[in-house]
């Protein structure tokens, strides 16, 4: 959430910054708005002031032994006309959030301009794209045969699940148990296990909600809940509602979780195979910082998730996203995108936001400044630490033989139990 303070003294600086986004803020309606909440605040207080003076004024009656009929009357009609206000100003106020939670977080300044994907600036490439001499085969007809099955994840599920066996399930795990091992002994994160289902409070903090509920999974029931569509619902919310100590900084988290997701807005997008499902796992990075240190946090994170790829000798290149592509939480974002031999592009694996306090003015995620011995928000970052279907996705298609085994990635070998190669 942006900062009210700065919505109030420059609305229209506001607009200008979100409109690269194109995102377009209705300044007069929100401006009007805003002179109307005051307007009622004052009313407000000055019916609370008049009836705390109506109410010093019958104890100073009693206390001469004076008649109180005609000031208890008027102090039950300030009490009443109050009441009256009060509800207004918290309707009014409903509206005012309402609003704010509907607007996306200000683009840092070194985020390209730009509308949508083709605006996305590459930032560098590391490897170099296999040539087979071959035509390579695409993730699916690679992996049925070894366990990938479609079709009883329809039976099931219906479509965009898939059900995994044998190597092919343990490659999965492998890449996991990988991944959480790369982060937490080499890159310093606190590994967390969380809950998959959360409040709607808990997304609200992140962003989620109330803006793309269409893109999540409830349940129903009493209390509701919601599936996570990333761990970085439960992770960030961990310091909800907290100060943290100074000396605990930075915070690092690592979790691997699944992650479910509508996919409201894809129809017809990456129906086939891995690519778009709704069940799918992800290692989830997560950086709670001091303020200042959220951009060099930012480059480290995205070089966290980089060190992945490269472990896997997965070609990527990393890309700025432009404004118009930036995710509605997020002050900047790099995308890394691996390498798929099939479509002969590269495509999406790991995305890594810096969302500076937009998330902690939600959540009321606060630090002790030592400087200032004052609460302030923190900064919070995140980033996939890889989505693990897509690595998998990756492999096979980068490692196949022309027989239609697959290599196994050095790295990953002692994971398999010494497998290095999958084949039917």
């Amino acid at each position: 959430m942006l900062d009210p303070k700065l919505l109030r003294s420059d609305l229209t600086g506001v607009a200008a910054a979100l409109a690269r986004r194109g995102f377009n803020l209705d300044v007069a309606a929100f401006a009007a708005l805003e002179e109307q909440r005051k307007a009622v605040q004052i009313e407000a207080d000055r019916l609370r002031s008049e009836r705390n003076a109506n109410a010093k004024s019958v104890g100073q009656a009693k206390s001469k032994g004076q008649e109180t009929a005609a000031l208890l009357a008027a102090g039950e009609s300030l009490g009443q006309q109050l009441q009256g206000v009060d509800r207004q100003l918290e309707a009014i106020q409903a509206q005012v959030l309402a609003l704010q939670l509907g607007l996306p977080n200000i683009p840092h300044s070194s985020v390209p301009d730009g509308r949508d994907e083709q605006a996305n600036v590459e930032v560098r490439r590391w490897g170099d794209p296999r040539q087979f001499d071959f035509a390579p085969r695409d993730h699916v007809a690679l992996g049925e045969p070894l366990g990938m099955d479609f079709e009883a994840a329809g039976r099931i599920s219906g479509a965009r699940f898939v059900v995994m066996t044998g190597a092919l399930a343990r490659l999965h795990r492998a890449l996991v148990q990988f991944m959480l091992d790369l982060h937490v002994d080499n890159h310093g994160y606190r590994e967390a296990y969380v809950p998959y289902l959360v409040h709607g409070t808990a997304l609200v903090g992140t962003g989620q909600l109330p803006k793309f509920e269409q893109d999540l999974f409830a349940v129903k029931g009493d209390p509701g809940f919601y599936l996570i569509p990333t761990a970085e619902v439960p992770v960030t919310n961990l310091v909800r509602d907290q100060i943290v100590a100074p000396e605990t900084l930075p915070l690092r988290f690592a979790a691997h979780t699944p992650c479910f997701r509508s996919e409201a807005g894809a129809a017809g997008k990456d129906t086939r195979g891995m690519i778009r499902q709704h069940q799918f796992e992800k290692v989830e990075l997560v950086h709670i910082v001091r303020p200042e240190n959220s951009y060099t946090a930012l480059e480290e994170l995205t070089g966290h998730a980089e060190a992945v790829l490269q472990a896997l000798g997965l070609p990527y290149r990393v890309l700025a996203l432009c404004a118009g592509d930036t995710g509605f939480s997020a002050a900047k974002t790099y995308d890394l995108e691996v390498w798929l031999p099939s479509q002969q592009r590269y495509r999406e694996i790991s995305s890594c936001s810096n969302c500076e306090s937009f998330q902690a003015r939600r959540l009321q995620a606060r630090w002790r400044n030592p400087a200032t011995g004052k609460p302030e928000l923190v900064h919070t970052l995140n980033g996939s630490g890889v989505a693990v279907g897509r690595a998998l996705v990756a492999i096979l298609e980068n490692y196949q033989q022309q027989d239609g085994t697959v290599a196994v990635p050095s790295v990953l070998v002692p994971y398999m139990g010494g497998v290095a190669l999958l084949k039917a």
